[in-house]
């Protein structure tokens, strides 16, 4: 590859460095999945082809399991389902009973296995190292991990066909171990959730840091041509959030940097076996912004206070999870009021939890319809983003947009343009102009500024137009949130 190498990075083992100079949304490189899998709990929802949700979707005939979005999907996904098929109906996933099928993690290994098999661990002269030499860290593992790990092994050698080349365990045990600690989380075709895992090798030499050079985006390509000459890949790309020197180490974060610092150091310790060392982990860089109290006047609110009302916004997150969990909306609406009520005289607007609050209010009281309520939690929301997140975060970049459309539903034409606008200038960087979530900015910022010149012209005409085309068009439900948003880089098995 000509914008990269790898090289040895002190502390850190291999990694990935520039040979050039970069700047803000080039592609440092895509790379095509070496294999990936649809969530067992998303296995009816999500096409196993192009990863996209899909309201009604077509089963494969055979093993019952794998869906498709329609015949050109499960033609373009024959090549990697073609033995898993069999291996799936011989397992016993028949029917509609998906319990019988073996799990994601056991799935994707023998996706790997199979195309290892057939195909070698190098795909290609773009593939800058193979899955021999990655990191299993199998040594590294807590006494309960080794444990599942083991019966992942033993479910996998009941589920592996007889008929395909036998291996060592020792060889099973290494791809396990790689996908832990390197599955990298498969969003749906927004971007917007987690669909399932898959494993990019190149990927896995791009080393962490919390304040990264760098972001990773997936572009789901486009399968549904007629011609299948025009279908392109699912790949992620690796895109440059600034400008970087050549010889500088490339990096992205593994985990989202809207926690305190002890928070993401535990957590790369548990998921990725190491103590992160970057500037903003030794400064403690931001962390007094994400637990501060309010000021006001210059006075501020005292530490007891601040640390009462932590421990009371901590229960009620954990409440308000439970209810949204059993898709309780209104009791989640409930819970939030009650808490904001506690946090806003007293925790500073980039007070994590506060922020927590405000993003799930404003989701859920959108898909409720209660609109003007949701812009405006919104709108505090980003607020606060703006002063914790990196100016290109993708993170941030979604949730103005957010944001955006939400001030635009409710009427608030100024508002909901600008912040429409700048969701795609950041967007425009972290996933590149034909990404298709970009592409709908676009449309929605040419909508908005046309509106916002009518809006400037005529404010009384504006308004009359806008409910006459309310009342002969409700507006839509919105989705019903998910619980699985795409937060951390790598996907942890949840336990």
């Amino acid at each position: 590859m000509d914008n990269i190498e790898v090289f040895d990075s002190p502390g850190k083992g291999r990694g990935l460095r520039a040979t050039k100079e970069l700047l803000s949304g080039d592609v440092l490189f895509s790379e095509p999945p070496f294999a990936a899998v649809v969530f067992d709990s998303l296995a009816d929802k999500i096409c196993h082809s192009c990863f996209r949700r899909q309201d009604k979707l077509q089963r494969c005939g055979q093993c019952k399991f794998a869906q498709y979005c329609d015949k050109t999907c499960q033609s373009a996904g024959w090549k990697e389902h073609k033995l898993e098929c069999g291996a799936i109906k011989a397992f016993g996933a028949i029917g509609d009973n998906f319990s019988k099928a073996p799990n994601e993690n056991i799935r994707l290994a023998a996706r790997i296995m199979w195309r290892l098999d057939k195909e070698g661990g190098v795909m290609s002269d773009m593939q800058m190292t193979s899955l021999d030499d990655l990191e299993n860290h199998i040594s590294d593992m807590p006494e309960d991990d080794l444990k599942e790990l083991k019966v992942d092994i033993h479910n996998f050698l009941d589920y592996w066909p007889r008929n395909s080349k036998q291996h060592r365990v020792d060889d099973i045990s290494h791809i396990f171990g790689v996908i832990n600690c390197n599955g990298f989380t498969v969003s749906d075709q927004r971007g917007l959730n987690a669909v399932g895992v898959g494993l990019f090798p190149n990927l896995c030499l791009v080393n962490h840091d919390c304040w990264p050079n760098c972001t990773v985006i997936l572009n789901h390509g486009n399968q549904s041509a007629v011609n299948t000459v025009y279908h392109s890949q699912m790949r992620i790309e690796l895109r440059a959030l600034g400008k970087i020197e050549p010889g500088e180490e490339v990096t992205v974060s593994y985990v989202d940097f809207l926690n305190v610092t002890e928070d993401r150091q535990r957590q790369l310790k548990m998921h990725y076996f190491f103590d992160c060392t970057c500037e903003h982990c030794k400064g403690h860089i931001k962390d007094d912004l994400k637990m501060g109290g309010k000021e006001v006047d210059g006075v501020k609110v005292p530490e007891e206070q601040v640390k009462e009302v932590t421990e009371y916004s901590l229960q009620m997150l954990q409440k308000m999870d439970k209810a949204r969990l059993e898709g309780n909306y209104h009791e989640v609406i409930k819970i939030c009021r009650e808490c904001m009520e506690k946090q806003e005289p007293v925790l500073a607007d980039t007070h994590i939890y506060q922020l927590r609050m405000w993003s799930t209010a404003s989701e859920v009281s959108a898909y409720l319809q209660f609109i003007d309520e949701a812009a405006d939690y919104a709108r505090k929301m980003v607020d606060g983003y703006n002063k914790l997140y990196h100016p290109c975060n993708a993170h941030l970049g979604m949730a103005t947009m957010r944001a955006g459309v939400t001030h635009w539903q409710a009427g608030k034409i100024e508002v909901g343009h600008g912040m429409i606008c700048k969701a795609y200038a950041i967007l425009q960087r972290t996933h590149g102009p034909t990404h298709p979530i970009t592409k709908d900015l676009e449309a929605m910022r040419m909508q908005t500024e046309m509106e916002l010149r009518m809006f400037r012209e005529n404010e009384y005409i504006y308004k009359s137009m806008r409910e006459a085309a309310l009342k002969n068009q409700p507006m839509n439900m919105m989705n019903e949130p998910m619980a699985e948003s795409v937060k951390n880089l790598f996907r942890r098995q949840k336990k």
